[in-house]
């Protein structure tokens, strides 16, 4: 996946295509060597940001990068069925969910009732964050933060856990600069700790 991305934000993507024949491939099964949990956002197009191709990873979407029941059913199958390797929580510069998670109470009391469904699970990561004065700055430690609250609660998934256990998977966390295309991970224990 790193060097994926490398290639992507060095504007050396290979941007792997299949013939029909292999596409019908993969029809059979899918062979994920990895599952990524990312926002919807439009700008962060995940098969794109590690030039992989059909098949390589198991994208699952939702604003804000939540980890809740539908999402963990969908990396759970992953890990179980496909036997992916890697489980990466991937948040993004400029993201709106996160950045909604900041308002006020009252302003996101205004919001529909799914969306702000989706505000609560990002609130309790982003509440303490520190008085930073550049906003980008205090936008991406935001958005890390909620990165590695999410990370904590995948791996509380019992078939994550188990998984781990085994040393048959790894979860990280990563954060994905739109402007320059790169993507920082977040591998160790001190990198993913809850503030």
């Amino acid at each position: 996946m790193k060097s994926g991305n490398s290639r992507f934000f060095g504007g050396q993507a290979r941007r792997p295509e299949m013939s029909a024949n292999e596409r019908r491939a993969q029809i059979l099964q899918q062979t994920s060597f990895a599952v990524v949990l990312g926002c919807s956002d439009s700008r962060v197009p995940i098969e794109l940001v590690y030039d992989q191709g059909l098949g390589d990873i198991f994208a699952v979407r939702v604003a804000g990068q939540i980890v809740d029941p539908g999402t963990a059913g969908s990396f759970e199958y992953a890990v179980r069925h496909l036997k992916t390797k890697v489980l990466v929580i991937m948040g993004h510069e400029g993201c709106g969910a996160v950045k909604a998670a900041m308002l006020p109470a009252a302003q996101q009391k205004a919001e529909p009732e799914h969306v702000r469904y989706l505000l609560d699970q990002i609130t309790p990561a982003v509440t303490n964050i520190a008085n930073i004065r550049d906003p980008k700055a205090k936008m991406r430690e935001a958005v890390i933060a909620n990165v590695r609250k999410q990370v904590a609660l995948a791996k509380e998934n019992p078939v994550v856990k188990a998984a781990v256990a085994k040393n048959e998977l790894a979860v990280v966390g990563a954060f994905y600069e739109i402007s320059s295309g790169q993507v920082d991970f977040l591998e160790t224990e001190e990198e993913l700790r809850l503030n």
